[in-house]
């Protein structure tokens, strides 16, 4: 199962049994509140009507006939209290009806009064309500019309007529519970249409959330694509273009201290492989000119002719020349590899750097017996002037080994772009991909392979530094090497 379907799996579920309890316990509560808020009111209510009736009940005019003179003023009133029209809107609801039943009993519990006429003369001293007023305790009911209809309910609170400081009967008020239940259905409707609305924005939440957190953890898998290391038996040249690795990730929290350590951790892996793969080239080139140099020095320890001590002694200094070549083009490259972006401020002109390398190399040329042109004229930009005049100074010098006495090498300006051309052999088509990598050498046209193939691997860093590009092709006769620089790297 997928990260993201199991976060939002997770999510749901939690989320789901949280909402299902808390909703459960909202609906559960709505109608007992209901119904204490209104047992409440009706406490208040019975209380009043005790002390109106009290007068009545004492000078024994509750159980006159409504149509006799003598009858209770408080029985008269209740009765046009139940006639008495009404048309109230309440919070969205009309009311029009008065749904108070109220009944009087005695200290026996008969009835001596009742606003319905349904029970004048009844024994109620055994119901709750009237039992426990009359013995000085809190009286209440609740009782159904109809047993089996739990919508039939009807709710009765008493409280005790006091005559002289005593009880002198008990005056109950009865509502039906019907009449607050459309509240109470509206009420649950509400809650749970609510509940409904925070379940569906917590959906969407955890969407949100699930979606931000598997977006950001795939960029950082995207990252570790990018960045992960060479297959096995395979080594990392820096001086060949490699795919482009992703930035590292800008994320929040721990995701971010991931992909920062995912950065130092491939840092550390290209650096110890970059080692690697240079102790193995490294070795690789110097076995041959060190033993050179230890035969021609085991063989100058014996007694030999003039002319081949002195071949031998050449031979010396000649490999401990290979070997300087080496050394000062590998630190070179070491520098150029250490570096991220070349540091041009001033405007340079390719035609001075051209100049100068000509300059530094026209002596070798001459000893060769090869000329240098310089021809067109190139542009200007943000260049690094000495890095520049490297890279040309490496490609003279690869130009001139291989160029045939008495020819010229050319040295091109065409805007952002320098060539330079020989008129040497070349080299085979299978060698032209590979070159630009580190101590890969062709043979010279006299067949000797004195060169460190660390030259054209200087070229093409200081063309990467710069945001350009190294384009080598044959010309039959002859090698043309390009460098296309970018007019802003």
């Amino acid at each position: 199962m997928r990260l993201g379907i199991r976060l939002l799996f997770a999510f749901f579920l939690i989320n789901g049994i949280a909402a299902f309890f808390v909703l459960r316990v909202f609906m559960a509560e709505i109608k007992p509140s209901v119904r204490e808020v209104m047992e409440d009111m009706m406490v208040d209510t019975a209380n009043i009507l005790a002390e109106l009736a009290s007068e009545d009940l004492a000078a024994g005019r509750l159980a006159a006939d409504a149509g006799n003179s003598r009858a209770s003023p408080f029985a008269q009133h209740v009765r046009r209290y139940a006639t008495r029209p009404i048309d109230a809107a309440i919070w969205g609801f009309s009311k029009q009806s008065l749904d108070y039943r109220i009944y009087v009993t005695d200290t026996t519990g008969r009835v001596l009064f009742d606003s319905e006429n349904r029970a004048v003369g009844a024994d109620y001293s055994r119901w709750r309500d009237v039992a426990r007023t009359l013995r000085g305790e809190y009286g209440a009911r609740s009782t159904r019309d109809v047993q089996e209809d739990d919508t039939s309910g009807v709710m009765h609170v008493a409280a005790p007529i006091y005559v002289q400081n005593r009880i002198a009967g008990v005056l109950t008020v009865a509502k039906p519970t019907r009449t607050v239940q459309r509240f109470i259905d509206r009420a649950e409707r509400k809650v749970f249409m609510g509940g409904l609305l925070l379940l569906a924005l917590s959906a969407a939440v955890g969407v949100a959330v699930t979606l931000w957190m598997v977006w950001n953890v795939r960029r950082l898998r995207d990252y570790a694509l990018s960045v992960q290391g060479p297959a096995d038996g395979e080594v990392h040249d820096p001086a060949v273009p490699q795919p482009a690795a992703l930035a590292v990730p800008e994320v929040p929290g721990e995701l971010g201290d991931l992909a920062r350590a995912m950065d130092r951790m491939r840092a550390r892996l290209e650096g110890r492989d970059y080692i690697e793969g240079y102790v193995r080239a490294l070795t690789h080139e110097l076995k041959s000119p060190v033993a050179a140099i230890r035969g021609a020095g085991e063989l100058l320890q014996d007694e030999l002719p003039a002319a081949d001590r002195t071949e031998f002694a050449h031979q010396v200094v000649q490999q401990s020349e290979r070997l300087q070549r080496i050394i000062d083009r590998l630190l070179e490259l070491s520098k150029l590899e250490q570096r991220h972006h070349a540091e041009g401020r001033a405007p340079v002109a390719l035609q001075d750097c051209a100049e100068a390398a000509i300059a530094q190399t026209r002596a070798r040329a001459a000893q060769r017996g090869i000329t240098l042109a310089l021809a067109g004229a190139g542009a200007s930009g943000p260049w690094e002037a000495e890095l520049v005049t490297l890279a040309l100074t490496n490609l003279l010098d690869n130009a001139i080994d291989f160029a045939p006495e008495g020819s010229t090498v050319r040295v091109e300006l065409a805007g952002t772009t320098v060539a330079v051309q020989d008129a040497g052999p070349g080299v085979p088509d299978y060698a032209l991909p590979r070159l630009g990598e580190r101590f890969f050498t062709t043979a010279r046209p006299g067949g000797e392979r004195s060169g460190s193939g660390l030259g054209l691997a200087i070229v093409r860093r200081v063309m990467a530094l710069h945001g350009g590009h190294m384009v080598v092709r044959n010309t039959a006769p002859g090698l043309r090497v390009e460098l296309v620089f970018a007019a802003h790297p």
